[in-house]
């Protein structure tokens, strides 16, 4: 990759960080997207994304904690379901047609996230059945360690969908979901011993921090613009398409 397309790459990387760690996920989904645009190889474009997604989610779960928007009864059986799956997610090495296939799927299903997101009114907390929290903890990490995502495009909709959490709960929850189910699943991608990342990794770690801090620290004070949100989404249709039909 030459220095034009790296520059490109980072700023692109720091403009997903940025959106997503502003409504406290890491944008591992972002991340992909961009990876998949400019054609880098499954087996690179997986540890990449964890590593960038442990990065900003890490910042965001510490910002949202100290803010009060967190809850440990919802976060911890969720949690602990997960991780062994997103372990197993992350060790799994799956053809590079398949991972591009899944990784196609959760990138348009991304988009739709995005298109349709509406700021609601909150709704009364109601009490989350134990057996069900462990059911979506399991099936959310091991999609989130197979293709190298934090999970939180999955859990946040969740949690607001079954009124498990308010919405501002619902950032922070999903902050300290992702990191610890990207660093389950870099740990089972790691022992796999299969990929690699890429030399430049750390030009697209300091990109991802630089917009992690920024967008987490923005926001608890003000929405993502809903143009821009929807700008995102084309870039995530785009390379959805690209990834399943190319």
């Amino acid at each position: 990759m030459d220095m034009y397309d790296l520059g490109v790459l980072s700023l692109l990387i720091f403009a997903g960080a940025l959106l997503y760690s502003s409504v406290g996920h890491g944008g591992a989904s972002a991340y992909l997207a961009v990876m998949a645009l400019f054609g880098l190889a499954p087996q690179v474009m997986k540890p990449t994304a964890l590593v960038l997604n442990i990065l900003v989610s890490g910042m965001a779960a510490w910002k949202y904690y100290r803010a009060g928007a967190f809850s440990w009864p919802v976060f911890l059986p969720i949690t602990l379901a997960s991780l062994p799956f997103s372990f197993l997610g992350g060790w799994l090495a799956v053809p590079s047609h398949i991972y591009k296939m899944i990784a196609g799927i959760i990138l348009l299903f991304s988009a739709y996230r995005l298109l349709v997101h509406k700021q609601n009114r909150e709704k009364p907390i109601k009490k989350m059945p134990i057996s069900l929290a462990l059911l979506s903890g399991g099936i959310i990490g091991f999609l989130s360690g197979l293709i190298g995502v934090g999970g939180g495009i999955f859990l946040s909709p969740l949690l607001i969908f079954m009124s498990w959490a308010s919405t501002k709960a619902t950032s922070g929850i999903s902050a300290m979901f992702i990191l610890v189910n990207s660093i389950s699943g870099m740990l089972g991608h790691l022992s796999s011993n299969i990929g690699a990342l890429p030399s430049y990794v750390w030009i697209l770690g300091i990109a991802a921090l630089m917009g992690g801090a920024i967008g987490s620290h923005l926001g608890s004070r003000k929405a993502a613009n809903a143009t821009i949100l929807r700008l995102l989404a084309v870039v995530l249709v785009v390379a959805g398409v690209k990834l399943i039909f190319v």
